[in-house]
């Protein structure tokens, strides 16, 4: 085993991680007892882009999986892949289109491994289609510290199954994922792109247009206010059937430095909003992108992460239920308009009805809000605060992957399967979040 040090994506908080190497499946049980024995409890670390503290080991010392990173089979007749947990969405990507295959679900970042992928739970422009990214998972090897393996899927060891997808990597050390990829015409997406002036006009585009494409997002100004508040581009998109299969290697910039403050503040987000706001005509524009720009815009800048100073920075993602989804968003986007502060990609979306396998998988039928904030001494007892109380009151609930101030208390009443996880939680595994969120 190799050594280095890691942390979360946010960078805050600022616990940082004695990373060990782990390089072969046949050395991943003695590597993690090894751990164990030696700290207690440890966690298992993929490519780091968890925002908060769920990637964070109790211990700070985690067992990095970027090695396991081997396809074990693949059957391009149905599209079912078997690889290694730390295979990222990039690796899958790359082998899939040229074969007419393509990711079922994807956040927004490809840099993420199959492990992570699962314990995250992750949900992307299609939930409304496709549901999360566990209901593609067709089964995993799941390793315990004891050094036993379970082999986990619907039918087979299903109680595992449930509590590791969006489980935060603390029922064991996902080994190796079978996964039913979906079929696609091109890897080019056909898109309509359509500015919006208000949340209503959101509304009534996400009711209008969402059941009639495969993608559905919309960018919003974080900072408009009055008449303006929620305005947006409304972006909806469909794989297109032209049958071009190409791979994208785009050129990208790069973040060099972390710098002493936060570049993103309301003076930058002012302009950049303004900007990116009018660069979008009246009317609806169709066009075709790339599903490399359509899905991962910001995986085009290396280290975007350190825009944001050498105090990190805090993602603020919540889903309202449809009953209250229209009225509490534009509460929160009141109180963050407010402040000033805010992330230049603000993501408003449409969640669906389809009902994930994992206990604590983040989405439900409703409307998900995300931004980022630079972190600041005032930000959780002023802002977020605020925040949590009117998601709180709409029934709606916090994503624990982008979580790093989630309350005991609202971490209970969100998600009250969380003592059936802790029941089968492996008790070598631990987590910064979950001794958070779980302690009395």
């Amino acid at each position: 085993m190799s050594e280095s040090k890691l942390m979360s994506w946010g960078r805050y908080p600022a616990y940082s991680q004695t990373a060990f190497l782990s390089s072969w499946r046949d050395d991943l049980a003695a590597d993690v007892s090894h751990l164990v024995r030696e700290h207690g409890s440890t966690l298992a670390f993929g490519k780091g882009r968890s925002y908060g503290d769920s990637c964070l080991a109790r211990s700070d010392h985690v067992i990095q999986t970027t090695l396991l990173n081997r396809f074990i089979s693949v059957d391009w007749g149905t599209g079912v892949i078997v690889a290694e947990s730390g295979v990222t969405l990039e690796d899958i990507i790359n082998i899939a289109i040229p074969n007419g295959w393509f990711l079922p679900v994807t956040p927004g970042t490809k840099y993420v491994t199959l492990g992570g992928a699962i314990a995250n739970d992750v949900h992307g422009k299609n939930h409304h289609v496709r549901g999360t990214f566990g209901c593609h998972v067709k089964q995993f090897g799941l390793l315990r510290t004891d050094g036993s393996t379970i082999v986990c899927s619907p039918v087979k060891n299903k109680d595992f199954f449930e509590a590791t997808i969006g489980g935060l990597g603390l029922t064991g050390i996902i080994e190796w994922v079978a996964l039913q990829l979906m079929p696609v015409h091109s890897s080019n997406i056909v898109t309509t792109k359509i500015r919006f002036n208000s949340l209503n006009e959101f509304v009534e585009l996400s009711n209008e247009l969402d059941h009639k494409h495969e993608y559905s997002v919309a960018w919003i100004d974080c900072l408009a206010t009055g008449n303006s508040l929620g305005r947006g581009v409304f972006i909806v998109g469909d794989h297109a059937h032209d049958e071009i299969f190409e791979l994208r290697n785009n050129k990208r910039i790069s973040v060099p430095i972390i710098p002493s403050v936060s570049v993103i503040n309301r003076f930058s987000l002012y302009l950049l909003n303004n900007m990116y706001y009018r660069s979008h005509k009246p009317g609806r524009h169709a066009g075709i992108d790339n599903y490399d720009p359509f899905f991962y815009p910001l995986d085009q800048i290396n280290n975007w992460n350190r825009a944001y100073g050498s105090k990190g920075f805090q993602q603020y993602q919540c889903v309202l239920p449809n009953v209250n989804s229209e009225e509490a968003a534009r509460e929160l986007l009141i109180a963050i308009s407010k402040t000033g502060n805010g992330s230049f990609l603000a993501v408003l979306k449409r969640c669906g009805d389809i009902v994930s396998p994992g206990l604590l998988s983040f989405p439900i039928p409703g409307i998900s809000l995300a931004l980022d904030f630079p972190q600041s001494d005032g930000l959780i007892s002023g802002l977020f605060s605020s925040l949590d109380k009117i998601v709180l009151e709409s029934g709606g609930r916090l994503y624990p992957a982008k979580d790093a101030h989630m309350k005991a208390k609202d971490f209970r009443m969100f998600y009250s399967n969380w003592e059936k996880l802790d029941l089968l939680r492996d008790p070598g595994l631990n987590s910064r979040f979950w001794d958070r969120v779980t302690s009395i």
